[in-house]
């Protein structure tokens, strides 16, 4: 009578186990990063950025030789394009989280990653890299542009220009940063754009309107006018380095903010 062996499976040959790749944070940046640029979004940011930049810088250089102001930096001029710039990294920052709410679409990424703040914190470092990488390019080409119209009122060391466009790249990578948190609690583009909006702009424009030393003190501790204090180089009313701080506080708390409204609402 013949003998059945029968192969157990602790002497059954192991199969090699396949390697996936990807994946964790890693995998989750690598699809942001895609879905970014595979919209028309970021490339429309950064064109009107271009344009926007050098006609505030060319501006800023000509009225500085026009009323013969004293000699400055030449990365003044594209600091002042930064008030409006910022809106820029806001929109590209926002529509990275409201435009899937709007399709649907975010419940397949939390479905792909359903780690919720794995899902938040790529879109953050996404949006922060590339207005950072945008905000040191757009500042240089503003130093270009505004060097001609200075005509002698702009001076130009390199390594205080390096720091100005190593500052601008950082505000606004902050400000993308807050937009994504911001846009995570409000979900819609509409909410967003009008909270970062006064946020921004519309609040510090209240707050100094009376003249009130109280309203200048409170304004100073706003994203805009802390990241001012930073570009620029200030020690009053605080360092840079306080204004940096402070930038990073709304920043963080923006973002734990958007975390949080995530987990209790989902998609």
């Amino acid at each position: 009578m013949a003998t059945v062996t029968r192969t157990t499976r602790a002497d059954a040959p192991e199969r090699p186990r396949a390697e996936h790749t990807g994946g964790g944070l890693r995998g989750a940046i690598a699809a942001e990063w895609v879905k970014l640029w595979t919209t028309r979004t970021p490339y429309t940011c950064l064109a009107v950025g271009v344009g926007l930049t050098a006609v505030f810088a060319f501006y800023y250089g000509s009225i500085a030789r026009i009323n013969d102001e004293p000699v400055q930096a030449v990365g003044e001029a594209p600091i002042s394009s930064i008030m409006l710039l910022q809106f820029i990294v806001v929109v590209l920052a926002m529509t990275t989280v409201t435009s899937e709410y709007a399709t649907g679409s975010i419940r397949t990424s939390l479905q792909w990653v359903p780690i919720r703040h794995r899902v938040q914190l790529a879109k953050a470092l996404v949006t922060g890299a590339v207005a950072f990488v945008g905000g040191v390019l757009l500042g240089a080409l503003g130093m270009a542009v505004a060097w001609v119209p200075f005509r002698g009122h702009a001076s130009f060391e390199m390594a205080e220009a390096a720091g100005q466009l190593v500052s601008i790249g950082v505000y606004l990578g902050l400000v993308a940063v807050m937009s994504v948190g911001v846009a995570f609690v409000c979900r819609s583009a509409v909410g967003a754009l009008a909270s970062l909006f006064f946020l921004l702009a519309g609040l510090p424009f209240v707050l100094l309107g009376p003249g009130s030393e109280v309203l200048r003190k409170i304004n100073d501790a706003l994203p805009q006018s802390a990241g001012n204090h930073f570009m620029a180089g200030d020690s009053d009313p605080y360092p840079s380095l306080v204004g940096l701080l402070i930038i990073l506080s709304w920043a963080v708390a923006s973002h734990l903010i958007g975390l949080a409204v995530l987990r209790r609402r989902d998609a």
